[in-house]
């Protein structure tokens, strides 16, 4: 009995026991706050390291809009795209995607083949004749990316109606390209490689018809201008080549200095 009785009392006494207040320099645990880390803040995502059919921020284009299924982007670039497409429509301009998201894996076909020439080059040429390497990576890099380093890898980029510059010259890619000229940065739209001059000066050649969704892909260049690093850029024949060419200052970062969000 006496047992139990004092067993009452300290429990009575500690549930009455006054609470100690905070002291009025700290903050309360539910003010303090920390900065969103986004999915894409890894440098696996920079560098198309993942399957964009697997992640829950990609979908996949519907054929309405692309020149075959199985294509992907990120969710907010392509609600944006289909905004620009209807807007186009409206004034007559037929847009199509030719080609979107494009992992490591994909990119390092493309480069490959290209390398070991079984894919000749569009202006003819057999790269694999091409017996210094470096130059043959700057020959390859005149419009393809090296894996790795491809802004397709992340979702946010789209390559329309062409991939030929003279197309988008006469008839109806003049008009196209006009269009897109005067309306894609109403939708958050940019050619990230226009002709070289006091804009970008390095890099890869113009490229008509790569426009990139900058609201997001401006976040991603920022991570990857702080955190990629040369030794990231591997994994592929030719890749030893990567730091001669300045596959990150010159071709990552080499984007038209007015491609802003």
């Amino acid at each position: 009995m006496r047992i139990w009785l004092l067993t009452f009392i300290l429990i009575f006494s500690a549930c009455n026991a006054p609470v100690e207040t905070q002291k009025s320099s700290e903050k309360p645990i539910e003010l303090i706050q920390t900065k969103e880390v986004k999915k894409y803040h890894t440098i696996d995502y920079v560098t198309g390291k993942f399957d964009p059919k697997h992640e829950i921020d990609f979908v996949e284009i519907p054929i309405k809009f692309a020149d075959r299924p199985g294509q992907w982007m990120r969710k907010d670039a392509f609600e944006a795209f289909k905004k620009m497409f209807e807007s186009a429509s409206n004034d007559g301009i037929k847009l199509i995607i030719r080609s979107a998201a494009r992992n490591f894996d994909y990119q390092k076909g493309i480069w490959e083949r290209k390398w070991t020439g079984q894919r000749i080059l569009s202006d003819g040429t057999n790269a694999s004749k091409i017996e210094d390497q470096v130059e043959r990576s700057l020959k390859i890099l005149e419009y393809s990316s090296m894996p790795g380093s491809s802004r397709h890898h992340w979702g946010t980029d789209i390559d329309l109606n062409s991939f030929d510059n003279h197309w988008f010259e006469k008839g109806e890619g003049a008009k196209v390209y006009q269009w897109l000229s005067e309306n894609a940065h109403k939708f958050g739209y940019c050619q990230v490689y226009c002709e070289k001059g006091p804009n970008r000066k390095e890099g890869y050649n113009e490229e008509k018809w790569h426009y990139s969704y900058m609201p997001e892909s401006d976040e991603i260049l920022a991570f990857a201008k702080e955190n990629l690093k040369i030794e990231d850029i591997q994994g592929f024949k030719g890749d030893q080549t990567a730091g001669s060419v300045k596959i990150i200052e010159n071709y990552i970062l080499g984007i038209n200095s007015s491609c802003k969000h």
